[in-house]
């Protein structure tokens, strides 16, 4: 077994952390410092330009500690070796900080190879760089240096500053914590200006009840999702384009003949004299009611009507699908049924008239189906070939892969 004389004498390195480098901040002093006369001065200097520093403190606790060391090592043999230095970060905190402390840390280590380190801080966001410190040399203790309650009041800072940060580069937060109260503040200034400040109380509420309504109802939301759609929309295949262009039109057309249909109907019911009052004297003018509505509407509803069936036909031939034949039949059947709603509603306004004209154009329109309906099968077997593509792609995309 080795005796204990030949082991090899520690080395270890008392080191001071300033994360905030108030060193350069406040003093301009240059780090790392390496050295007791070193970090005396550096600690009188910046005494001298804050005596409220706590790292100053640090720097003299560390250079104790460093005293007591050497002064208990005197009697020891082998003796150990003991060095002080105090390395700095960045006043700007985070990783660039760390970044700079593990700079000098390694400059340091580079200086004086040491086995061990007591590490001496001013407080909790000093002690962050205990991992890294670890990562490099192991740490026989940790010293916290408090002056009169400090620590709690640099955490509860530290906290508060963290708070502070996130609500001026969080948009979650500054929008309402932010956003709101400078609106407002806006808003009074100008009518201060405007000599209209016994408002502020009514602007304030206006302000605020927007902002509710807004976050209530999610508006917000829906306009951005809004405006992420617009940014993203890509324009669909040109066939959708003319079918979704004659189904707004033909939605228009209708909502336009439904209007003078009700208009027509209204301006009927202000001639009525008396106006009825019991469901059974309404029942008596409904027919009426109904054949004016029709007579004033029921052209503007067809043409609406044939205009959306028109664009999906015009889809189906640019596409070659099936459908378009189908699509042709109903067009002309609905196109020839406002004849047939038109004669009913002339019957329903005046009861007196023959229903000669009724039955024939119900006929017209069954000879009319029948005829469009044995030509489209024509013009299809004829005209086959153009289809044969789509049907042929059908059938491939329905087979299994």
């Amino acid at each position: 077994m080795a005796k204990k004389e030949n082991l090899a004498p520690e080395r270890t390195l008392v080191l001071c952390v300033d994360r905030d480098d108030d060193l350069g901040s406040k003093a301009g002093i240059q780090t790392p410092l390496i050295g007791r006369e070193e970090n005396i001065n550096a600690a009188v200097s910046l005494a001298l330009k804050d005596p409220e520093e706590p790292d100053a403190n640090a720097i003299f606790e560390a250079v104790r500690i460093y005293d007591r060391f050497i002064e208990s090592n005197q009697d020891k043999e082998p003796k150990s070796e003991c060095q002080i230095a105090t390395i700095a970060g960045s006043e700007l905190g985070d990783v660039g900080a760390d970044k700079t402390l593990v700079a000098e840390l390694t400059q340091v280590l580079n200086s004086f190879s040491a086995s061990e380190v007591v590490l001496v801080s001013d407080g909790f966001s000093d002690e962050a760089i205990l991992p890294l410190v670890q990562s490099r040399v192991p740490v026989s203790s940790v010293r916290r240096i408090t002056v009169r309650h400090s620590e709690s009041i640099e955490e509860s800072m530290w906290l508060l500053s963290r708070y502070v940060k996130i609500l001026f580069e969080n948009p979650r937060y500054s929008r309402t914590m932010l956003g709101l109260p400078g609106a407002l503040l806006i808003i009074i200034a100008a009518l201060y200006m405007l000599d209209w400040i016994g408002y502020s109380w009514i602007a304030f509420l206006i302000v605020l009840g927007g902002f509710l309504v807004i976050k209530g109802f999610m508006i917000d939301k829906a306009a951005r999702n809004l405006y992420v759609w617009i940014r993203e929309y890509s324009p669909p295949p040109f066939p959708v384009l003319i079918a979704g262009f004659a189904a707004m039109t033909g939605i228009l057309l209708v909502a336009l003949g439904l209007y003078q249909g009700g208009f027509r109907a209204s301006d009927f019911i202000a001639t009525i004299n008396p106006l009825p009052r019991q469901p059974h004297e309404w029942l008596g003018v409904l027919p009426r009611i109904l054949g004016e509505f029709l007579t004033q509407s029921i052209m503007l509803i067809v043409i609406g009507i044939c205009v959306m069936l028109s664009g999906r036909a015009i889809r189906w031939f640019i596409e070659h699908d099936n459908r378009l034949f189908r699509t042709v039949v109903i067009i002309a059947v609905v196109g020839w049924s406002s004849q047939i709603f038109y004669e009913a509603s002339l019957i329903l306004i005046t009861p007196t008239l023959t229903y000669e004209r009724l039955v024939f154009a119900i006929i017209i329109g069954i000879f009319l189906a029948i005829a469009c309906s044995l030509i489209t099968l024509v013009v299809h077997r004829k005209y086959s070939s153009l289809f044969r593509d789509k049907e042929a792609r059908t059938a491939n995309d329905s087979q299994p892969s």
